[in-house]
């Protein structure tokens, strides 16, 4: 009867320490308790670059010819609209004001 508990120990033994070797031979994280770990995360590639090379290159950004331009449409435009009379209201004349008046 003894022979059959020494049996199964000694089986868990060895069944233990091919574990261990193995995950240290191919590099796995061994996790005899099965508690959660973040390692299966951890493991995967990175995958900034490819969503980064996704996305095209913004001229924009380092040109300051288009950014200049961007900005002299900009200011024409809202030229045009304060000689129609629809440009920005003057400082503490907007519509927050005139319902504080009130």
């Amino acid at each position: 009867m003894s022979s059959l508990g020494l049996k199964s120990l000694l089986s868990a033994a060895v069944r233990g320490g091919v574990t261990e070797a193995r995950a240290r031979i191919f590099g796995h994280v061994l996790n005899p308790t099965g508690q959660r770990s973040p390692h299966k995360i951890l493991r995967k590639k990175l995958i900034g670059e490819k969503v980064a090379q996704w996305y095209p290159y913004d001229i924009k950004k380092d040109d300051p010819l288009v950014m200049a331009r961007q900005e002299q449409e900009r200011l024409s435009k809202l030229e045009m609209l304060k000689r129609r009379g629809k440009g920005p209201p003057k400082k503490g004349q907007g519509k927050r004001a005139a319902k504080r008046n009130k």
